[in-house]
Formats: structure tokens, sequence, C-alpha cells
């Protein structure tokens, strides 16, 4: 038996203790918040997408960052055992749309209370408020952490746990790249991922508010495609958000630090050209008469249509018998491929997750233990270790949560 001490008490470090504990070792997690898995509380908007229950190689699939690193944690611990260890410790849960993994009540808070619950009667020792200030090694192994009051505290092994940089308000602010870093590892450079996207163009304002769904999108860098998708976004006053575009960002983030990209969205994608061309004829047909800005409310929401008008380059009160073939294909090409200017990502205080971390290289990735460090664990969000949304990311967290504290002082 021996002592471990976990740094961070949320997705990752709850389920490092847990396996730890079941290992029969002494577990102290150290959490500088007044609670355990403050991110976690808000997670999928407080509903808490646990994770997936696609098959394994569409898990790996959503991995954006490092896949090949989470083929050993991740089929040490799968998402089918992931769900099986909540329901062993009593947490319903349901399946939504695109295998998306919640608990039954839709309140994260749940999941929390079953970690919790299983800390508890596994004996491991929960301390908050207690900031870890630096943790040290000595002859290449871990030796000790000191608390933020100067307080001493020896363990056979440290796990860390911290999360990244994204929402600064539950504590992930880094902590956990500067512990990486003064014990000698590397830390990739780190941005903002899962996050919306901000554009350039003044109209986008005027959007403001509108959703769009069974909408396409492709992201262009030059002629070479980025990304492309099929689904719903939102508009904002800054720019461009929801489920398809926070994806994207995850995919782009690098390259958008060089250069502006563009967002070209695809308003009517179950329509080839030329069957867009035909419907808008008919449209045309049956209002000869009427002004050009009053005859889009069929093919486009209202909020769309003043922007649509502005971008055809036809005049608005034009009457539709007017209009001629070439400004008619104008408006076709302009449906199938409205152009937005993408500038840049929104900060971390907007971000899912964070992008980039401790170096995967230096770590053996079926245990979690350093290279460097004999006896130091890393799981979860710390690490260079990103996935698109859809529970893959909180898998990513369970899964080398599970590979280190199942895998701590087990000599």
């Amino acid at each position: 038996m021996g002592k471990i001490a976990v740094v961070g008490g949320g997705a990752a470090g709850m389920i490092a203790a847990i396996f730890a504990a079941r290992n029969g070792n002494h577990v102290e997690v150290f959490e500088k918040n007044e609670k355990l898995g403050k991110k976690l509380y808000i997670t999928g908007k407080g509903r808490c997408n646990l994770t997936n229950s696609c098959e394994m190689e569409e898990l790996l699939e959503a991995v954006v960052t490092n896949k090949k690193f989470l083929y050993s944690s991740f089929y040490g611990f799968t998402n089918e055992e992931t769900m099986d260890f909540f329901r062993g410790i009593g947490l319903r849960m349901k399946t939504e749309r695109g295998g998306r993994v919640f608990p039954e009540s839709d309140h994260s808070s749940d999941v929390i209370r079953v970690l919790s619950e299983e800390m508890k009667r596994l004996g491991v020792r929960v301390r908050l408020h207690t900031a870890v200030r630096r943790i040290v090694e000595k002859d290449g192994r871990f030796s000790a952490l000191y608390l933020a009051d100067g307080t001493k505290v020896e363990a056979d092994a440290c796990i860390i746990a911290t999360g990244g940089n994204s929402y600064q308000t539950t504590g992930s602010d880094g902590d956990g790249y500067r512990f990486a870093r003064e014990l000698g590892h590397s830390v990739t450079s780190i941005r903002p991922a899962l996050v919306p996207l901000e554009t350039k163009e003044a109209f986008v304002k005027d959007l403001q508010g509108l959703s769009l769904r069974n909408t396409a999108i492709t992201i262009l860098d030059g002629r070479k495609i980025l990304y492309e998708d099929f689904g719903e976004m939102l508009f904002t006053h800054y720019g461009v958000s929801g489920p398809m575009i926070l994806s994207a960002s995850s995919f782009i983030g690098k390259k958008l630090e060089e250069r502006t990209l563009k967002l070209r969205i695809d308003l009517k994608p179950a329509l080839t050209p030329e069957q867009l061309d035909a419907r808008i004829l008919r449209d045309f047909e049956e209002n000869q008469n009427r002004q050009f800005k009053n005859t889009l409310s069929k093919l486009l929401p209202s909020k769309l249509i003043p922007v649509v008008v502005e971008l055809s380059r036809i005049q608005p009160e034009k009457k539709i018998h007017e209009i001629t073939k070439e400004e008619r294909l104008r408006l076709t090409a302009l449906l199938k491929g409205m152009e937005i200017t993408i500038t840049g990502l929104r900060g971390f205080n907007e971000a899912i997750i964070t992008q980039g971390g401790v170096a995967v290289r230096e770590m053996n990735p079926a245990t979690m233990e350093s290279k460097l460090v004999g006896n130091l664990y890393f799981a979860g969000e710390v690490l260079d270790l990103d996935a698109t949304t859809g529970g893959f990311n909180l898998q990513i967290a369970w899964s080398t949560g599970n590979a280190a504290g199942s895998c701590a002082f087990t000599e």
C-alpha cells in the first residue's frame, strides 16, 4: 500500500483517485476550489455529456491531437467500460442522438455526486481550498509536493490532473503546465479549442441570434479545404458559433494564428446548383411583378433576406421580371457558397477545452507515467490531447485517469 497524491479534483483527478484507492493505496486529492468537479458541473450546458457510445474506431477518429498515443488507454478503459463503471457506482444514464451519453437526470451534479460518494467509500481524503504550489523530484523520482501555505506533503507517487487553460474561473489556470516545465517536461503551445470563431464582415452582426440547421460549411485556406461539416451553426455579435463551428475550431486554430481563413456556407446543401436555380426560377415565375426583396421568404429565414439581397448585388426594388439570368445565377451561387472571413478564435473563457499541453512523447501511453520523472503521472486535459464534441474529451479524461490511477505505485 502506497500513498498517492492527486493534484486536481476534476474528471481525470477523481477517476484516478478512485482506481488508485481500489488498488489499496492511501489517496489524497488536493483541489484548490471549494468543491470537486467545478468544470464538470458546467459541461454539456450543465447536463454533462460524459462519453459516447460509438464503436472504438469512431472514438479514436474523433481525437484531433495525438490519437495514436490514446490507443493503450482507450482500449484499457473503453467507453463501454466507462459506462459500466458509472452504472456500478449508481449513475443511471441515457443515450441521445450521435451516441452522446448523459446522466438520466440531465444533471451534471449527479456525475460529480456518484464519483464523490465512491471516493468517500474508498477512504480517499479530499482536501478542498488546498492549492499546490510546487512539485519536486529527487534522484529522478517524484519526492514531495508543497502547498501554498508552505506545508510539505510526501507521497510515493503523484498524479497531475490539473486541467487545461479553458474556463479559468473553474480553476484551470495552467498550473499543471508550470509544474510540468519545472520538472523538465516540454509543453506544446496552447490555444482555445471547441470555441466560437470571430469574423470580419459587418453584416454578421445583423444576423446575431440566427440559427441555421441542415447547413453545410467548408473552411478554406486559399483553395485548400481545411474542414467540412454538415449540421447546425449560429450567428453571434462577434462571428459564428454552434456545434459545427466549435468542432471546426479544433482543426483550424493553428492556421488562424498565421492568417485569416474563408468560411463558405452552403445554405441549401440538399439541392445541386441546377436544382436550386430551377427552384428560384419557379418562385420568380410566381412573383413576376413583385420586388426582389419581397420574394425570398419561402427560401430563407427572414433575418437572412436583407443580407442575401445586399450580397447578391441585385437592386432590392427591382421587379422580378426584370432580373437577368446572370443575376439569378449569381443569387444561386451565393446561396450555395456564402463567404465569410474568419479572423480568429474566441478566448479561453469561451473555450470548452484547451488544445496543446504537456508533450505526450514524454509519457508512457499505457500508464501515463512520465518518462523523465519516476512515479509522476499526468492525466486529462493537462496533456496535449483533444477531440471534437460529443463526449470524446471526457472519455480522454476517464481513460487517461484510469491508466494513471491503476498504475500509480504498483511496485
